[in-house]
């Protein structure tokens, strides 16, 4: 893959089992972005983290975010950034939904403005933080692709997806 990946896990990061960590652990090219507080965490810190992170990779930059960190890239995409080809944002939480983390500040009224760069949003039938309806509309609003993937839950460790081949796909499409 050409281009530099950079790897936004949500909150609490991603664990051992994760897809975002299995592919870290294939490609070791990949960076993840660190947060300063995974558990407990403020939108402007995250959205200044992507930044940093952008501003220091190297070529073409994709995003591949999970959950929380779908918001965080929706924030920093409506303030003046750095340039990046595409992002994957998987499992796109509804800030105003019933099962949105209350330790998570300032990541709701997420900007609904297309983004400046190519983006699939991935979607689970029966994802307990966030509708189909609500990651469509995101998806719409940003100008991006959506792949529904039926119901896989979070998309996360819990999901058995394991090093998820199918998304992985995703991903080397907005790389190529």
């Amino acid at each position: 893959m050409p281009a530099t990946v950079l790897v936004l896990p949500g909150i609490g990061n991603s664990g051992p089992l994760h897809w975002q960590t299995l592919w870290e652990q294939s490609h070791p090219d990949f960076v993840r972005v660190h947060q300063r507080d995974w558990d407990n965490p403020v939108c402007a810190d995250w959205v200044a983290a992507i930044e940093e992170a952008v501003r220091r990779a190297r070529g073409d930059v994709v995003l591949v975010a999970h959950s929380l960190a779908c918001l965080a890239v929706a924030h920093w995409a409506a303030t003046p950034h750095s340039p990046v080809k595409a992002a994957l944002l998987v499992a796109v939480p509804d800030p105003d939904g019933p099962n949105f983390p209350v330790q998570a500040s300032g990541f709701g009224g997420p900007p609904k403005r297309p983004f400046a760069f190519r983006s699939t949003v991935v979607v689970s039938g029966d994802d307990p933080y966030g509708t189909p309806v609500h990651a469509m509309q995101l998806a719409a609003a940003w100008g991006s692709n959506t792949v529904c993937i039926g119901d896989c839950g979070h998309i996360n460790a819990s999901s058995g997806l394991g090093s998820w081949p199918a998304g992985f796909e995703l991903l080397s499409q907005l790389c190529d």
